[in-house]
């Protein structure tokens, strides 16, 4: 699947569910209970919207035999896994940090994308890739705030970002056959299973004060973040998705600027720029696509 060959609404479903995605630190952080404990209401309190979405959508949720099931489990604990590392840090650094270093699968899931095509990347895909870095680099240069303060922080959310891309294989894999709302909601009900037991066991402040911050988190990082996301899973190439997810760490800090005061500077800007600039190449066809 070339870059041209994307439809319209499945790229601008990619970019919708990641903005919604990126403020999931700042929900986090207004959940009031601990790690584990977000990333469970966030994905049980998501379950009856997305049952009433998938009727909606006329995509029942079904069991799909063992072995699909068996997928999305394994995709599944990835991604709770993913969960209670990434509220962990996020309460330990920057919100710019924690979306940075959290989406350190935006590499590894399209290098992910190049190996399973078995091929180099175009010239325009590779100015793309560099136009990444670039802004990735400018945003650790502005927003990440890199000290020991923040050590822990940042390698729970590295660590994130690691597990995050097994659950975007996993789910890649069994969009070929499911339609998105099923796998969403089996993916949704495994990693809440997965999750309570753990946030029981570590002792976690389970039950929120205030439910409007789990709530939050349910609605704009689960129903719609991760909805929109699971949906281009099926219609986009994992090299603009991996692309895409790069948009999170730019919204994400100025989302800690305007709301924890915490410093934006010119290279943000323009490291949000390159990575702009990236994921528009990477919609273009090379002259070596178009005599294929």
């Amino acid at each position: 699947m070339t870059g041209s060959t994307i439809r319209p609404r499945a790229f601008a479903a990619l970019l919708l569910g990641n903005a919604a995605l990126a403020f999931g630190p700042w929900t986090v952080r207004l959940s009031q209970v601990g790690p584990a404990a977000a990333g469970f209401w966030r994905l049980t309190l998501a379950l009856p919207f997305l049952w009433l979405i998938a009727v909606l959508l006329k995509q029942a949720p079904h069991w799909p035999g063992r072995a699909m099931a068996a997928a999305i489990a394994v995709a599944a604990f990835f991604f709770a896994a993913d969960l209670a590392a990434w509220n962990a840090g996020i309460h330990l650094t920057k919100l710019g940090n924690a979306t940075l270093f959290g989406n350190v699968a935006s590499f590894a899931f399209a290098a992910w994308g190049l190996w399973l095509a078995r091929r180099w990347p175009t010239w325009l895909q590779g100015t793309a890739l560099a136009l990444a870095a670039l802004g990735t680099a400018l945003l650790m240069a502005g927003s990440a705030e890199l000290s020991a303060a923040h050590l822990h922080g940042d390698l729970l959310s590295l660590g994130a970002g690691l597990l995050y891309t097994g659950y975007l294989i996993g789910v890649e894999r069994v969009r070929g056959t499911l339609q998105p709302m099923p796998v969403l909601i089996l993916a949704t009900l495994f990693g809440s299973a997965y999750l309570l037991p753990f946030a029981l066991v570590t002792g976690e402040q389970i039950v929120p004060h205030d439910w409007t911050g789990v709530l939050l988190l349910a609605l704009g990082s689960q129903v719609v973040g991760q909805g929109l996301l699971v949906y281009a899973l099926g219609e986009v190439p994992p090299l603009v998705v991996g692309l895409a997810l790069l948009t999170q760490p730019a919204i994400s800090a100025l989302n800690g600027w305007l709301v924890y005061d915490e410093r934006l500077t010119l290279l943000d800007l323009v490291g949000a720029l390159s990575i702009a600039a990236a994921l528009v190449l990477v919609r273009l066809r090379s002259p070596a696509e178009t005599t294929t």
